[in-house]
């Protein structure tokens, strides 16, 4: 069975019992925003509390993937939103040019805390497309204003099936093919990509770990010398992939092997942890369990919860001192930078992280998640593989269990799922992807539940996720 509801570009979502109604009603338009599918409205909410979103048609819906894995406190916290109001009647905006706000620096302090000082500075901005934007220009910059200057490193390696953001230059880095694809002629000539880490799909039968990690190795190595060791200015990567693969973690050792070939050439190595990252994964960052330190990170969702559009940079020493001893300035800027309304929500969503002990729960909670969807699904026959860390969780669908062949792109199996979850008797929201396989063909659902979860709502998640898994192949 075919579906023609769903655009597989891994941005929209139509439900499947949507009509075509040219965005107009008797003539008149239906809405003034130009949704993310101007054919179809998108569900109302009318209310959210906790776990549960409550839409405009009388369904309570379970949030089971935070949306994109952002909502990490659940919705209407109550200490956020006052945190909110107080930093309104405080100031709401100011020029960050000129001015700075409390907000914006008990937020920075609190999140080089978090590294343990192994980062020195941050920067926040409102989204995870201009982090990566950011962390791209500081890049380049940083090698300018090195002694003695390195200005021809222009170029960036980064990974196939991966995702950094959807402004020109993020999405120039990503390899996620639906959403690069009617791009490609604008898109940068100064990144290319090697292979990603995904050990369900890349590792060769009889293949050990260490193997595998010294074959990528070899991979990054040989992209540096055909691009010219010299011109690379840094390797991104996710450290654990989301949107374009569905929760996938690297192998050990594979982090540390990437940044000996990084260092081995004067490289960066910057790290992508808009979704992974800041708790997600059952550490605040993920690069904490890989014996890495990288020179710039992105963080996003999770650092915010939703509350307000923010995300960040945070920057290493060796970047910093750089800086320091150069121009002392970072030759970018935007409006919002170190909004102190979105700054103040952030700082807010970290304190109850910590007071809370909410990365610990992750880890915990995560662990069960784990085992009992592993239970409920992994002899599933159309159920590839299930992976993930904390609570950052995927699984891939494939049509044949044995050789991991994919369906049909034009089945739109993982959009179909999320369709069938948000239904009668499921009431379930779980994050659907595309692309799994090679950017076109395979499919993954995400399951990334907010931090404050309790074993009762790790059970409900999990039958309710396998419940609709099974059903939904039953009648396929």
């Amino acid at each position: 069975m075919k579906s023609s509801t769903a655009i597989n570009d891994g941005n929209v979502v139509v439900e499947a019992t949507a009509k075509h109604t040219n965005g107009v009603t008797n003539g008149t338009p239906k809405s003034a925003i130009l949704h993310r599918h101007i054919h179809h409205e998108p569900m109302m909410v009318k209310g959210a509390s906790g776990n549960y979103l409550e839409l405009t048609d009388g369904r309570k819906v379970l949030d089971a993937s935070g949306g994109a894995a952002v909502a990490c406190l659940g919705h209407n916290n109550k200490r956020v939103k006052a945190a909110i109001a107080c930093q309104m009647d405080e100031v709401s905006y100011c020029a960050s040019m000129f001015f700075g706000t409390t907000a914006g620096e008990e937020l920075g302090k609190l999140l080089i805390s978090s590294t343990g000082g192994k980062m020195a500075r941050t920067f926040i901005v409102s989204s995870g497309s201009e982090a990566m934007e950011a962390a791209m220009k500081l890049g380049r910059q940083y090698f300018l204003e090195k002694s003695p200057p390195e200005p021809a490193r222009i170029n960036f390696i980064a990974r196939k099936e991966s995702y950094h953001g959807t402004t020109l230059g993020a999405l120039s880095m990503g390899g996620h093919v639906a959403r690069r694809k009617i791009y490609e002629p604008m898109l940068l000539s100064t990144t290319s990509r090697i292979s990603a880490c995904n050990a369900y799909r890349g590792q060769r039968k009889g293949e050990r770990v260490e193997e595998y990690v010294s074959r990528l190795a070899k991979e990054l190595e040989d992209e540096f010398q055909r691009l010219g060791p010299g011109t690379v200015c840094a390797f991104v990567a996710e450290p654990v992939v989301g949107a374009a693969l569905g929760c996938v973690p690297a192998v050990p050792g594979y982090f540390e092997a990437m940044k000996k070939v990084c260092d081995r050439h004067g490289a960066l190595l910057v790290l992508d942890e808009v979704m992974c990252g800041m708790g997600r994964t059952g550490t605040m960052h993920a690069w904490e369990q890989e014996g890495i330190i990288p020179d710039i990170q992105t963080i996003g969702k999770g650092l915010g919860g939703g509350y307000a559009p923010v995300a960040g940079l945070l920057i290493g020493h060796r970047v910093v001192n750089t800086l320091d001893r150069g121009t002392g300035a970072f030759a970018h800027g935007q409006t919002y930078q170190g909004h102190p309304i979105a700054c103040a929500a952030a700082l807010e969503v970290q304190r109850v992280i910590k007071e809370e002990n909410l990365v610990e729960n992750v880890s915990h909670m995560g662990q069960l998640l784990s085992s009992l969807l592993k239970a409920r699904l992994g002899t599933h026959p159309n159920v590839g593989d299930i992976r993930g860390k904390g609570l950052f969780w995927g699984i891939e669908f494939v049509r044949d269990k044995v050789t991991k062949k994919p369906f049909d792109p034009a089945d739109a199996i993982a959009m179909r799922i999320h369709q069938k979850a948000m239904s009668a008797p499921y009431n379930i929201s779980l994050y659907p992807g595309s692309g799994t396989v090679d950017g076109v063909r395979g499919d993954h659902i995400q399951v990334c539940p907010a931090y404050n979860v309790t074993e009762s709502d790790i059970k409900l998640i999990a039958n309710l996720t396998a419940s609709v898994v099974g059903d939904f192949f039953a009648t396929l």
